[in-house]
């Protein structure tokens, strides 16, 4: 088959990206003809045989000096007619969309329609959901605060506007909500043949409209195995990947300020870099990737997911696992379907700093505990390329 892998960034930069070129590796192993569609950069690893991509626009740089961001944001007719090029030279028997919203928008899903009636081709478009946007227009389900909102779930997206939901802004807000709605009353995500959701979790939130409740499939992100030999466990705690407010990385500041003895390391990219500063035994490494993050996730005593959003499938919490260290994560979202609670680590109240140190110093300070819980993650079992590809073979298939 030919697949057609699209998201709007196509260079590494989050999980999303993670999933799509693991993904790309698995499906061309799989003797598939891949190619991905998405925005310019001078960083993108992967690209298409048309050399078609979306200029790229930076809607941080706010709307004032981008007097086109806010119809670009909602609808893009140079995605649709750069994404049209592609699919007539490329011709995919499979469109599988990611994070397509705000830069590329699902204009580009309107001109995958188009593509299908004119050809007369059987092309199936799935939708891999990283986040909420399909039914919030803040993406995460949670209001300028970073406090659990579902307000939006009937429908009703005025409500992002009333507490200026995205990013803490009124003219931002008021384009979430109207980026909302525009495709709440489009037929665009009808056009969607099947929805792949990475936790049980974000399915019955997709589940709570009717409009998502026939395409749902919860499939959760897959990894490939690396067990470690030997683990040799060094003295700190980690937490890597996004470092910010939401992620919870500032209650594990909190945390950390009252267990001064304990060393604990940062490693990624996010603003609460900046609050590390004020805390003694808090140490930021940079942005790590490949063995360097390997052996940071591997030689920690434990890592820290302390996210106070809802969660999907995060890699972090997998790859801690995978490489034998223990995690203690927040209770949200789908993070308990990828982790067994007092087998490989502990679950706490998000947001909730005390709780946190609680079971830091449970862990930490029982030596057998630590012990039992690092070689449970040995036998744990995840979704791995070959299962998930089977799997997604049935959903392209269908």
């Amino acid at each position: 088959m030919k697949i057609l892998l699209v998201n709007k960034f196509l260079y590494q930069k989050g999980g999303a990206e993670t999933y799509v070129f693991k993904l790309g590796e698995a499906l061309t192993q799989g003797g598939h003809q891949v190619e991905y569609f998405g925005l310019e950069h001078e960083d993108n690893i992967v690209g298409n045989s048309a050399g078609s991509y979306v200029s790229h626009m930076d809607f941080g740089d706010g709307i004032g000096k981008n007097l086109s961001a806010p119809f670009r944001i909602i609808y893009s007719r140079e995605a649709r007619k750069k994404i049209r090029k592609v699919l007539n030279d490329f011709q995919p028997d499979i469109v599988h969309l990611n994070n397509i919203q705000f830069h590329l928008t699902p204009s580009i899903i309107i001109e995958t329609e188009k593509y299908r009636k004119k050809t007369g081709r059987k092309v199936r478009i799935i939708y891999t959901a990283h986040d909420y946007q399909l039914i919030c227009p803040s993406h995460g389900l949670f209001d300028a605060d970073i406090r659990i909102c579902e307000k939006c779930l009937g429908g009703n997206y005025t409500h992002c506007l009333r507490t200026k939901c995205v990013k803490n802004s009124r003219a931002k807000s008021f384009l979430g909500m109207m980026d909302a709605y525009v495709w709440k009353h489009s037929k665009a995500y009808s056009y969607i043949d099947s929805i792949i959701c990475p936790s049980e979790f974000l399915k019955k939130k997709l589940d709570t409209q009717n409009r998502f409740r026939d395409k749902t499939i919860a499939l959760h992100n897959f990894i490939e195995p690396k067990v470690p030999d030997n683990v040799k466990k060094g003295d700190y705690v980690l937490e890597f990947g996004h470092l910010s407010r939401d992620k919870g990385t500032n209650t594990l500041l909190k945390a950390a300020e009252k267990m001064p003895d304990t060393r604990f390391v940062f490693a990624g990219y996010g603003k609460a870099v900046e609050d590390m500063e004020s805390v003694p035994n808090a140490e930021y490494v940079g942005f790590k990737t490949g063995q360097e993050l390997k052996e940071l996730i591997q030689n920690a005593r434990c890592s820290v997911y302390p996210s106070e959003w809802y969660e999907n499938c995060p890699f972090s919490v997998i790859e801690s696992q995978m490489y034998m260290t223990p995690v203690i994560a927040s209770r949200m979202g789908g993070i308990p379907e990828i982790m067994e609670e007092n087998k490989t680590g502990l679950l706490f109240e998000a947001g909730n700093a005390d709780d946190l140190e609680q079971k830091l110093r449970y862990l930490l300070e029982s030596p057998g505990v630590l012990e039992e819980f690092t070689e449970n993650c040995r036998h744990i079992t995840f979704e791995t390329p070959e299962t998930y590809y089977k799997k997604l073979m049935q959903i392209y298939g269908e």
